[in-house]
């Protein structure tokens, strides 16, 4: 009787958004018809329709080979990591590296670096490899102790309990990663094919078509987009579903997975020191594995060059420290408004539920959406300003915010609960006494989600929209050739991620452990 009701309201919340759109589109009532109604989109569909099936070919071949090689690896590695919590350790500094990393900053190194259809692939896994490897983890370690405990009876090895106990347990958590991972392929894919990744793809035909005066076909591209990541949203999440029996939104932990037990000072240096100096290292053999000319490929010593020792080595530093600059303050500012607005969203949904049952397609629209796709289409309706690049970034650290607070306040035990109830409470009293100080873990789980996607969207928008920060610096470097600010702008943009990242855990831990609560380790 729920599902049918929640079926019914989100269809007749569908239909009263066409509606509004379509007059409002009609009567070109947003931004001088910037918002084509959907009938004008369709028709535009319809009249492009020769020139979408090799983009759309293309991206699909690049998505799913990067979702399979990304997730393969993300399996292995979760495996590895709960049969070794000595690599898990020294894979972390990798592992929040790849998590912080904005796709844009690495697209036009791939792109420079490997060749063909690799670098959307690789975009593609790198998109996917975090959220699954913390989802086959946390399948992994949940499984049930007393399954275990039969296979040790009978005298199976540790590799016999993986295979027959854990990995069977940890298939719904591993779907759920899925679920994620599978929007962040498409959108890897389209940011290759942004970064010049090729003749074909809706990247390339989304970048071909911005100056063409033409919103309904970028409105049917970005659709197009969309459309092909909520599908493969939709495929995991009905696969989800049969296996668990019941469609929920997971929420995969938004940090690198803790190793069990306790170190020494000393140890803890020398692991921290090695989780350093394992992506560098992976960064330089690649670059000399793969044989990429020096002029092109920076390896860690030759962007300390450039950046340092060279003799352009000031002017690079004033362009890159003018970079940053414009773009940290509008990336701490978005991700803040955004966190607000997600926190104050999540109350009221526990206050008012149907006002969450009615958000959620809205958060599912917002979720498979490829960022790349619905910077020109905000572009068309707010300018290129400041105001589109906050509503970019509110955009994409919002709902995943959301979702993330609203499932930990709903997680709160009702015992806890009963006590300010039992003396008279109102609900926003239980919410001021117990359900938000209870929900802090995932606040700060929020915080750590949001971090690297409020840095990907103020790029993004750099880039396709106000022409200033990292993002413009990034685009501006690709025309010049300069391939050390390329390079440069790349690693500023992981260091910045990770340092943010950081930020909040050494927070959380503060918080946490004054209330008595868990922290992440």
């Amino acid at each position: 009787m729920m599902r049918a009701l929640t079926r019914a309201v989100w269809l007749r919340n569908l239909l009263i958004l066409l509606c509004v759109w379509e007059l409002a589109g009609r009567f070109q009532l947003v931004a001088s018809g910037a918002l084509p109604a959907p009938s004008v989109i369709l028709l535009k569909l319809w009249a492009d329709r020769a020139d979408y099936p090799p983009h759309v070919l293309a991206t699909l071949q690049a998505s799913v080979l990067g979702f399979l090689v990304g997730n393969a690896i993300a399996i292995a590695a979760g495996v590895l990591f709960v049969l070794s919590p000595l690599a898990l350790r020294l894979a972390r500094g990798f592992n929040i590296a790849i998590f912080a990393l904005p796709p844009i900053a690495i697209s036009p190194v791939l792109v420079l670096t490997l060749s063909g259809m690799t670098p959307r692939i690789v975009l593609a896994a790198l998109g996917c490899y975090f959220t699954t490897m913390t989802a086959t983890v946390l399948g992994l370690t949940q499984a049930d102790a007393r399954s275990l405990d039969v296979v040790r009876a009978y005298g199976g090895s540790r590799w016999a309990e993986m295979r027959l106990v854990q990995l069977r347990s940890a298939l719904p958590a591993i779907l759920s990663g899925f679920r994620i991972a599978a929007p962040n392929a498409v959108l890897g894919a389209i940011l290759a094919e942004f970064g010049g990744g090729g003749r074909f793809g809706l990247g390339t035909y989304l970048l071909g078509s911005l100056g063409r005066a033409d919103p309904p076909r970028l409105w049917g591209i970005g659709l197009t987009a969309t459309l092909i990541a909520g599908l493969a949203y939709a495929a995991f999440a009905l696969a989800g579903n049969r296996i668990i029996g019941e469609s929920r939104a997971v929420t995969i932990p938004a940090s690198a997975p803790a190793a069990p037990g306790t170190l020494s000072g000393p140890q803890r240096m020398l692991l921290g020191l090695a989780a350093v100096a394992i992506p560098l290292l992976i960064w330089w053999l690649l670059l000399k594995g793969l044989g990429v000319p020096e002029m092109i490929a920076k390896t860690p010593a030759g962007l300390v060059d450039y950046l340092f020792l060279a003799g352009s080595a000031e002017s690079a530093q004033s362009r890159l420290l003018t970079a940053l600059m414009e773009t940290l303050p509008i990336t701490l500012v978005g991700l803040l408004a955004g966190l607000c607005f997600a926190f104050l969203l999540a109350l009221l949904v526990d206050v008012a539920p149907a006002v969450g049952r009615s958000l959620m397609p809205v958060a599912l629209v917002t979720q498979t959406m490829p960022l790349v796709a619905l910077t020109p289409l905000l572009v068309l309706l707010l300018g290129r300003g400041t105001a589109v690049t906050l509503w970019i970034t509110i955009s994409v650290t919002f709902f995943p915010s959301f979702v993330t607070i609203a499932q930990g306040i709903l997680m709160v035990p009702r015992s806890a609960l009963e006590v300010p109830r039992a003396y008279g409470a109102g609900k926003l009293q239980e919410l001021r006494l117990v359900a938000i100080p209870a929900s802090l873990p995932y606040l700060f789980a929020a915080l750590r989600l949001a971090v690297p996607r409020a840095l990907l969207g103020v790029m993004i928008a750099e880039w396709l929209a106000t022409g200033k920060g990292l993002g413009n610096l990034l685009n501006q470097s690709r025309g010049y050739l300069d391939y050390g600010m390329i390079w440069s702008v790349a690693v500023t943009a992981v260091i910045i991620a990770v340092v943010f990242y950081q930020m909040v855990i050494f927070t959380e831990r503060r918080v946490l452990r004054r209330l008595g609560m868990s922290t992440v380790e």
